[in-house]
């Protein structure tokens, strides 16, 4: 029963991360593309913790957090440049 419920909330992340996908393409400001693009890659991360979880396989944590250390990285990166123009 566990094992569905990961499974669908996997299924229901992808979802949702199309419903993302298609922000960052519509998105009117640059701000609204790069929250949404944040929002995907944290998906991203809940769907590797799932599948670590689903397949009892511990690595797949390993690469969840480095996903979201370079996220987050980009995320910090952007907004810098979005605020003063330049990357220094």
């Amino acid at each position: 029963m566990l094992l569905f419920a990961f499974t669908a909330s996997c299924i229901f992340l992808v979802l949702m991360i199309f419903l993302c996908l298609y922000r960052a393409y519509v998105g009117p400001t640059v701000a609204d593309r790069v929250i949404s693009i944040n929002v995907i890659s944290t998906k991203a991360v809940a769907i590797m913790t799932l599948v670590s979880i689903i397949y009892h396989k511990e690595y797949f944590l390993d690469i969840a957090l480095v996903y979201a250390l370079i996220s987050f990285l980009a995320t910090i990166g952007v907004a810098k440049y979005l605020q003063k123009g330049v990357l220094e």
